[in-house]
């Protein structure tokens, strides 16, 4: 159960790793960058305006990198988007105009939104035992969790001995570190497709399969719930410490919080899903953050916000966890690239909406006031996801097939009934599934 100990995933997950601390001292960098060509006042026009495209980007360009490199070996694209990542790094430190830094950026972007779908793809293709690919899950958003919290101080720490321009080659090392990792982790080739596909169909592959299958619709909404509520905790927590202590060193405190319970909430997901479906797990992730976000109106000391940070990092973590477990259990093996890059796109577009959102509400009314409102959209929206993932939702399904022939290598089954032709098998939209109750 422990993926550590496959070979494979170990040289995959030291990959992650150093591609996530390079691009948060990338995004570092970014932002001392952006404050040196916009000044005071442009700076945050211009950084916003960034991570506006590679929301974008990601959101656009997701699965259509992935049916463009769908024909290639999965390590040599992977290696070829990290050295890519690389070169450009290295050039974001030679940049002085807007112009140059808007091409770097959606370049970068466009290259991670291939990379992060297809890397996640091919942990389920190599750890095949469920329980440990869900470990690996968890190891996954520890990761990311402590990224967040590590990459800024690594980049504090450089800027005591280099200049801020420095920082770009610092996480261009940290992306030649991923590349020698997969080069060294012996990936295997992924598996060619059945047949040839026309391009078009290739490219709404994914989204097919994504919104014809009720739990990944549900799974798209349980995201959009969090993103809704999560995006004010990243968006106005320095606001809300200005405001609350006149002091905004204390979102320091809040968001080391939120990242320890984050990663303690990680930790549990394996010994949860024993338990738990994940769709009981992802349900009730978002309503406890929905739940928690009202109890910004009680008057909290520094202690009580620490631990209710703490309570949306624990949150956020039981909904964004199990998504990979959800994502391959919804589709066939050689189909898995498609629907991640689907994900990839959609939970972006998620986050399209409530980074605006909650900056708007933050900055219009009390952040107190936005959170709640969020909050509340959040408990709405899962109420609705509640509807389109029913809670009786087994893997295997009894379907029909009158159409196919009697000797069609699909009915190869003892137990295929009547004229109908009707059997039970794990049920995935594909080519012989076009509808998910037919």
């Amino acid at each position: 159960m422990n993926p550590l100990r496959h070979p494979v995933f170990r040289w995959l997950f030291a990959a992650q790793i150093m591609s996530l601390l390079g691009i948060g001292i990338m995004t570092v960098g970014l932002a001392l960058l952006a404050y040196e060509i916009g000044g005071v006042t442009g700076a945050g026009k211009l950084l916003g305006a960034i991570f506006a495209l590679k929301m974008v980007v990601y959101v656009v360009l997701a699965p259509l990198a992935e049916v463009v490199l769908s024909r290639f070996e999965a390590r040599r694209v992977l290696i070829g988007l990290d050295v890519l990542r690389f070169v450009l790094l290295l050039l974001f430190g030679m940049t002085t105009d807007i112009w140059q830094l808007a091409m770097l950026a959606f370049t970068f972007y466009t290259a991670s939104a291939a990379f992060t779908p297809l890397f996640q793809a091919m942990i389920p293709a190599i750890l095949t035992d469920e329980k440990t690919y869900t470990s690996a899950l968890m190891l996954s958003r520890l990761a990311y969790t402590f990224e967040s919290m590590f990459s800024p101080m690594l980049a504090a720490l450089a800027l005591l001995f280099v200049v801020s321009s420095s920082l770009f080659p610092l996480a261009a090392l940290c992306l030649a570190g991923s590349v020698v990792a997969l080069s060294f982790s012996g990936l295997p080739a992924a598996a060619p497709l059945k047949k040839k596909r026309a391009f078009t169909e290739r490219l709404t592959r994914g989204l097919t399969i994504y919104f014809r299958t009720p739990r990944l619709r549900g799974l798209f909404l349980l995201n959009l719930a969090l993103s809704c509520a999560l995006a004010w905790v990243l968006v106005n927590t320095v606001v809300y410490a200005g405001l609350q202590f006149d002091n905004s060193d204390y979102y320091t405190w809040l968001m080391a919080a939120y990242g320890s319970g984050a990663a303690a909430g990680a930790l549990l997901i394996p010994r949860l899903l024993n338990r738990f479906s994940e769709r009981a797990l992802i349900l009730g992730g978002c309503v406890a953050f929905g739940l928690l976000s009202f109890q910004i109106f009680l008057p909290l000391p520094i202690v009580g916000l620490m631990l209710l940070w703490g309570g949306f990092g624990a949150a956020s973590s039981m909904v964004l966890t199990p998504g990979g477990l959800v994502l391959t259990r919804s589709a066939e093996k050689e189909d898995h690239p498609a629907v991640f890059a689907a994900q990839f796109s959609m939970s972006h577009a998620g986050w399209l909406i409530a980074y605006p959102l909650a900056g708007w509400l933050g900055s219009t009314l009390a952040p107190t006031t936005a959170l709640g409102i969020l909050g509340g959209v959040c408990l709405l929206v899962t109420l609705l996801a509640t509807r389109v993932w029913p809670s009786e939702d087994p893997l295997e399904r009894v379907h029909s097939h009158p159409d196919l022939p009697s000797d069609h290598p699909h009915l190869h089954d003892p137990e295929v009934q009547g004229a109908q032709r009707q059997h039970s098998h794990v049920f995935h939209i594909d080519d012989l599934h076009l509808r998910w109750n037919p």
